[in-house]
């Protein structure tokens, strides 16, 4: 999978300037190991400052620390784990990682590491960051892959509910769409947007792309340039339907006004259509139970480390994490640099 290097450097800086003020302390104990409140603090610091721009409360982000301190104690298992199953990263793996993440970016050894370190981030510590990232692929494809078992009936089961109604044949067509709404109570609206679409119809048979003017004009997916992929015949509204049947391939239908705003059509293609076969989805539907079971299989790992090792939350943190059981934190829709395979 590539790695692009923004992304990944996004991932593994944390805010060490931020660090600079902390008192540290103890948050947590795992088993023999120790979690600085420093290191929760570094980690939390980028999506806490996002936080604070949206107007987080105090308890949103003593949530958002609890959780990302659950987070680093999940990793402080898996590291315990790796120690006594001896799948430590080897120095030639890392390397070998380091070189791949480099060669997908276009950049050299050295390239890389000057990007990293412009960043704020030591390249020793990258290169240690990419060991844990190594040590945590090793558990989850090894220890809990093995878990893993899909059956070829999971997987024909799981076929038959994606693709039971697909329809036996008839014809699908590829389109792209402009729509310019308007309030449908207000005369004035209506005119408006139905001569902003006479005019992007006037544009496209000047020569300007379809995709070019909706990407200009259009609500429907204007970042696609309007398009709206393949359709099958049978489920286009009947206004659709009667405004595209005449038009070839590349062909674009006059201004069509409905209760809800003015609209182009433009077909790009037409094809018979073909059911979609089990053998032609089966590695994708196997892939999908596969991930689905691995992740079910992690959390069951990861519960019973907890139960065979000894785990203290200190101070605040013990009462942030009571906070968490009355809902959700703030951090469930924050990508953090934790139990994350990148590689």
């Amino acid at each position: 999978m590539r790695t692009p290097l923004a992304l990944l450097i996004t991932l593994l800086v944390v805010g060490t300037a931020a660090a600079q003020e902390i008192v540290d302390g103890i948050a947590a104990q795992v088993g023999s190991e120790i979690v600085l409140i420093s290191e929760v603090q570094q980690i939390a610091e980028p999506a806490e400052r996002r936080l604070h721009e949206q107007g987080a409360t105090d308890k949103e982000i003593a949530m958002l620390h609890a959780e990302i301190l659950e987070r680093m104690i999940e990793r402080a298992l898996i590291r315990q784990v790796v120690r006594r199953a001896e799948l430590d990263a080897t120095e030639a793996e890392i390397d070998s990682a380091i070189e791949s993440i480099a060669t997908e970016n276009g950049l050299s050894i050295e390239q890389l590491k000057k990007s990293v370190e412009a960043q704020g981030l030591p390249f020793k510590i990258y290169r240690e960051r990419i060991r844990s990232e190594i040590e945590h692929a090793k558990v989850i494809n090894g220890m809990i892959g093995a878990r893993v078992r899909v059956e070829e009936k999971d997987i024909r089961a799981l076929y038959d509910e994606e693709y039971a109604d697909q329809p036996t044949g008839g014809t699908e067509v590829h389109l792209r769409h402009i729509l310019v709404p308007f309030d449908s109570e207000d005369p004035a609206s209506r005119r408006l947007a139905c001569d902003q679409t006479q005019k992007a119809l006037l544009r496209i048979r000047g020569g300007e792309s379809f995709g070019e003017v909706a990407a200009e004009v259009s609500t429907v997916n204007p970042e696609q340039g309007g398009d709206i992929g393949w359709l099958h015949a049978s489920s286009l509204a009947p206004w659709m339907t009667n405004a595209i049947d005449p038009l070839p391939a590349g062909g674009t239908s006059e201004v069509i006004e409905m209760p809800f705003g003015c609209n182009l059509l433009h077909v790009v293609s037409k094809r018979p259509y073909e059911q979609v076969t089990y053998d032609a989805v089966r590695g994708r539907l196997a892939d999908f139970l596969y991930q689905q079971r691995l992740g079910e299989e992690y959390s069951k790992f990861i519960e019973e480390l907890r139960e065979q090792t000894y785990i203290e939350l200190k101070g605040v943190f013990a009462d942030a994490a009571r906070l968490g059981d009355e809902g959700k934190t703030s951090a469930d829709s924050i990508d953090l640099d934790l139990g994350k395979d990148r590689f």
